[in-house]
């Protein structure tokens, strides 16, 4: 089972993820979130934040639905996605995908794809996934399911990456290193049902993503 976190960001086609909420088997709300489940008709099982950018309305309806909630002072260390990532980690779950993380600020954006490393670190495989793209990061091997109309791309998010070895792609590699800030990685093709991707040291942030 896997947690759901899901944040203020941008969800545009909620029907998208339908399937990944009946599957999960935990969801944190993380502040402004909210309104997000609001209009999906769904209660969350945590409701964390400073709560600077939640609805009034939106945080009454969920006490009322006996929500567990957990608030924060506005100056924090940390993101109210960080502190619902904390929550569901705390409970116990090591598969965690974050939905609305993504959006109009880039600091966000860019903080909730970086989170990804600090779950890593705890033995956690975390996930950021939005209507176009799914972004998880491995430092050891991975299985990437292809999809219709979708590319794959592999980024450093270490200094280097070596060993790089895939199957399954349009453009293999085969024990090659690349660097940060190369985009040698970017818009690979899927040849098979799958890819299959192993690397020797670094950390190598993949991206399955369409247009």
């Amino acid at each position: 089972m896997y947690a759901v976190v899901v944040s203020s960001g941008s969800i545009i086609d909620y029907s998208y993820y339908d399937k990944l909420f009946h599957e999960a088997g935990f969801i944190v709300c993380a502040d402004g979130g909210a309104a997000h489940l609001k209009k999906m008709g769904i209660v969350p099982d945590v409701l964390v934040g400073d709560f600077d950018s939640i609805d009034a309305g939106h945080l009454q309806y969920y006490r009322e639905k006996e929500v567990e909630i957990f608030k924060y002072p506005e100056e924090k260390n940390m993101t109210d996605t960080e502190l619902a990532v904390n929550v569901a980690i705390d409970r116990g779950y090591r598969d965690i995908v974050i939905i609305g993380g993504t959006g109009g600020r880039l600091d966000h954006t860019l903080s909730n794809i970086l989170l990804l490393k600090k779950m890593l670190d705890r033995g956690v495989t975390g996930k950021v996934v939005n209507e176009h793209n799914e972004i998880f990061l491995t430092a050891g091997s991975a299985e990437v399911m292809a999809k219709e109309e979708y590319n794959l791309t592999l980024l450093p998010v270490t200094e280097r990456v070596e060993g790089i070895t895939t199957k399954g792609l349009y453009y293999p590699l085969m024990g090659e290193t690349i660097e940060m800030g190369s985009s040698r990685g970017v818009s690979n093709k899927f040849v098979a049902g799958k890819a299959q991707i192993s690397i020797t040291s670094g950390i190598l942030a993949v991206i399955k993503s369409r247009d």
